[in-house]
């Protein structure tokens, strides 16, 4: 039987560049240099990663150029394309933290703004996520069968549960699909998904959908590994945005960053990492503890262990236990350096505008400080996304033999 393949795409603001390099590799290096065809039955993104995803399954007919017009989006991008922030916008913070009153107001009488509220417009972004990607080929691409099911992460304001968007070519979801804090909502997918995908809190307005409103994904299910599995996806494909911390990281470099903990931005952007990083990681090593178990089991009761553990998960409406095997893209360097000596060694030679002018001197990024985590995930411009896609794309690149495994259906 064929296997069941699925990509899952993390959040990670500006960090995506990368992910777009990573792409860029699969969707058109794989076809030209091995003839493989980099088909996924299941895609699956959170924030910025949801983007991909939506580009990805609107795309699945298109046989050339997929990745590298998805890396020109990166390539082309200036702060203000992304988030609107002027001089005057500054001034009138006080007037929006007011506003809020006013916004409350219409919800105690039952009406529901299509978005709450935001420090930043996101009118550009809205643009441009509705100018890049061909809305109606996720549901032409799912119908011809290139595809299963394309599935956005976000998170319900009102109930902090993570919400999967998920659109297949049968709505229906099995019983055991929504569990814990997860729920899978079938639905059809537009740019309001992405978009309440994608909403930072306070810095992007929240997003309404339906009489609910959301916002980034990121907050419960930064990297969605968990609606992959419950579809029966037993190939996974991870990319992640975070360099992780090695189990031989010095003490010199962990007493540097102690240092600059009594700055709150720096200390904000290791948190932001830590929440970003560790569900995957988490995640990740308890499917690799129930394929220990499998392997285990039919060493102990024989061949037909998984067969019949899973006879009677099926008359208890339990999911399938199965074997899943995953492949990881991470970044091979720490991308919150590369924003830190951007900043440090090229400030002058990048147009910030107003708002990460100011983030930057209240972060002491450039001063003191050789990593900006925080400042990584808001620099939407060409100056530090070309990098990260390049830095992306070569990462694949290194890990070419072990993608055309994956791809492989004979191993």
């Amino acid at each position: 039987m064929r296997p069941k393949r699925a990509i899952v795409l993390s959040g990670g603001g500006a960090r995506g560049a990368y992910e777009a390099g990573v792409l860029r590799f699969i969707l058109d290096e794989l076809p030209r240099q091995d003839g493989i065809e980099p088909k996924f039955d299941i895609v699956c993104g959170t924030s910025v990663g949801a983007i991909h995803a939506a580009f990805i399954a609107a795309t699945a007919d298109q046989s050339e150029g997929r990745g590298p017009r998805l890396v020109k989006i990166w390539e082309d991008l200036q702060v203000d394309e992304v988030f609107r922030f002027t001089t005057r916008d500054m001034l009138s913070i006080p007037r929006k933290i007011l506003g809020v009153r006013k916004v409350a107001k219409q919800l105690r009488e039952g009406r529901r703004p299509d978005r709450l509220f935001g420090l930043l417009d996101t009118g550009p972004l809205e643009k441009l996520v509705l100018r890049s990607i061909p809305w109606p080929g996720i549901r032409k691409n799912l119908k011809a069968g290139r595809l299963e099911s394309v599935c956005i992460a976000a998170t319900q304001l009102a109930t902090g549960r993570a919400v999967i968007f998920c659109e297949q070519v049968d709505r229906s979801l099995p019983s055991w699909a929504s569990q814990a804090n997860i729920r899978m909502q079938p639905i059809r997918l537009s740019p309001v998904h992405a978009l309440a995908s994608a909403a930072i809190p306070l810095l992007f307005p929240s997003v309404r959908v339906g009489a609910r409103y959301y916002a980034d994904g990121g907050l419960r299910l930064n990297t969605p590994l968990a609606p992959a599995v419950r579809l029966g996806a037993n190939r996974i494909l991870v990319v992640g945005l975070s360099h992780g911390v090695p189990p031989n990281v010095s003490e010199a470099l962990a007493q540097q960053r102690t240092a600059g903990f009594g700055n709150p931005m720096f200390l904000f952007g290791k948190v932001l990492n830590a929440l970003m990083l560790s569900p995957v990681d988490t995640d990740l090593a308890r499917m690799h503890l129930v394929n220990d178990i499998i392997s285990q089991g039919e060493e102990a009761y024989g061949p037909d262990f998984l067969e019949r553990i899973n006879e009677v998960g099926d008359r208890l409406d339990k999911r399938p236990v199965q074997r899943i095997r995953d492949l990881v893209i991470r970044p091979s360097r720490d991308l919150g350096m590369m924003a830190g000596e951007l900043i440090q060694g090229e400030q002058g030679k990048i147009e910030l505008n107003a708002f990460l002018r100011t983030f930057i001197r209240a972060s002491g990024t450039g001063s003191d400080f050789k990593e900006a985590d925080l400042l990584s995930y808001l620099l939407f411009d060409a100056a530090f996304t070309t990098p990260l896609a390049e830095l992306g794309y070569s990462d694949a690149s290194a890990m070419h033999e072990q993608l055309v495994e994956f791809f492989d259906d004979r191993t």
